[in-house]
């Protein structure tokens, strides 16, 4: 996942978690936000170095694509349909992200519906490994 991220983006950052060899920031506001809290913390990240969008993916989609952010390119946000976590956010979400959070939100879903991010799906749908049985069909091939 990290050698997709790689090929396609100018830096990759973990949120939430130390993970050696890689630059680790903390979720934002609070680490129990789930996927908002680092998806907060890496678009003030990408905010303060410059950046104009951030091209998120949880850990559990090892199969990413390397043309990722070029298929969810287009007006604003985009979030793949069946794992929202896999979305490419202008950094000019911030704003409505934090706004959304101080109102008690915590759906992903729901944030990029109150930005009109686009759902996109892709031609082959994202593996989600959350158990080592997960990993069994990508094995066999």
């Amino acid at each position: 996942m990290a050698a997709a991220l790689a090929a396609q983006c100018d830096a990759v950052v973990v949120c939430g978690r130390e993970e050696p060899g890689f630059t680790c920031i903390a979720d934002w506001p609070e680490a129990v936000l789930g996927p908002l809290g680092g998806l907060a913390a890496a678009l003030l990240y990408a905010e303060a170095d410059g950046f104009t969008h951030v091209l998120s993916a949880g850990v559990d989609a090892p199969d990413l694509p390397y043309d990722l952010a070029a298929m969810l390119a287009g007006d604003g946000a985009a979030i793949v349909e069946n794992q929202p976590v896999v979305a490419l956010w202008p950094v000019t979400a911030l704003p409505a992200l934090e706004t959304f959070l101080g109102a008690g939100g915590r759906s992903l879903y729901r944030f990029a519906d109150a930005i009109a991010a686009r759902r996109v799906d892709l031609p082959a749908p994202l593996m989600n490994v959350n158990r080592p049985d997960d990993l069994k069909p990508a094995c066999s091939s």
